[in-house]
């Protein structure tokens, strides 16, 4: 079984927010992705519609988190069930750096409104 220090996770910036990435193929994994999300204080990440289900779980901080149009006050503990198709938006509207733990399926893509696709290297 691989196992992956903090020493070994590769980190990405996007929008904003940082993305530890953990488990991808390049480290060992077949079937999943999973990453450490740092959102700062007053970060507020552009809308994108995904192509794989996205399981997000908040580790520290709040966040708003809006899914085709329904916001949602996201707090320490909470999990978000992002289906794919769904369109998703994230801000911390806090002082404080939110934390989350995501996982989804290799292959994930997320398509912003006006038509760019992003496919992050840590959901690859």
């Amino acid at each position: 079984m691989p196992v992956i220090h903090p020493s070994e996770a590769v980190t990405h910036e996007i929008h904003g927010a940082r993305f530890v990435s953990f488990a991808t193929p390049l480290s060992g994994s077949k079937e999943l992705c999973a990453w450490r999300g740092e959102i700062p204080a007053g970060t507020k990440a552009p809308a994108h519609t995904v192509n794989r289900e996205e399981i997000l779980h908040l580790l520290a901080g709040e966040l708003l988190i809006t899914l085709d149009g329904d916001t949602h006050r996201v707090t320490a503990g909470d999990t978000v069930i992002v289906n794919p198709g769904a369109t998703l938006s994230v801000e911390n509207p806090t002082d404080g750096t939110a934390v989350t733990w995501v996982t989804t399926s290799i292959g994930l893509s997320a398509e912003l409104a006006d038509g760019t696709v992003i496919t992050p290297p840590w959901a690859n």
